[in-house]
């Protein structure tokens, strides 16, 4: 029998037993028919017109926090050793007061961990497959 499933808009070929036992009763999947599959194709459009438009939000977002220039200011002593290190609350932190976009601060990802002055590289996870490459300055207090 073929089904529906409503979970995730697929159409699979099971068991009768399984699909009338199962399936249907949990509604996890409807009996296929046009205006069911018409239906489904309908949902499959809205939601790729919804992520091609959140794609687009975030390659914007990128592009903004790449050009952003963000310096963090931090305790450090002789040859430019920092007295502990810069966090990923830290960087977050400073996004949202130099810019005022709130980044969640497990999207952060630090190459190495900040403890000396100077550039260092951060990449920010906003979706699937966009990263933004930010530049940190770190400068002594």
């Amino acid at each position: 029998m073929k089904v529906l499933f409503l979970e995730d808009d697929r159409v699979e070929d099971v068991a009768e037993g399984y699909a009338r036992n199962y399936l249907l009763p949990r509604k996890l999947a409807i009996k296929i028919t046009p205006k069911a599959l018409a239906a489904a194709e309908k949902r499959k459009d809205q939601k790729k017109a919804e992520l091609d438009k959140k794609r687009g939000e975030m390659q914007a977002l990128a592009k903004q926090l790449s050009e952003a220039e963000l310096l963090i200011t931090a305790d450090a002593g002789e040859g430019g050793k920092l007295f502990g290190s810069v966090t990923t609350v830290d960087i977050a932190e400073e996004i949202k007061k130099s810019t005022g976009i709130e980044i969640d601060k497990r999207k952060i990802e630090l190459i190495e961990p900040i403890k000396t002055l100077g550039d260092h590289g951060v990449v920010v996870k906003l979706f699937h497959d966009i990263n933004a490459r930010l530049t940190i300055k770190v400068a002594p207090k």
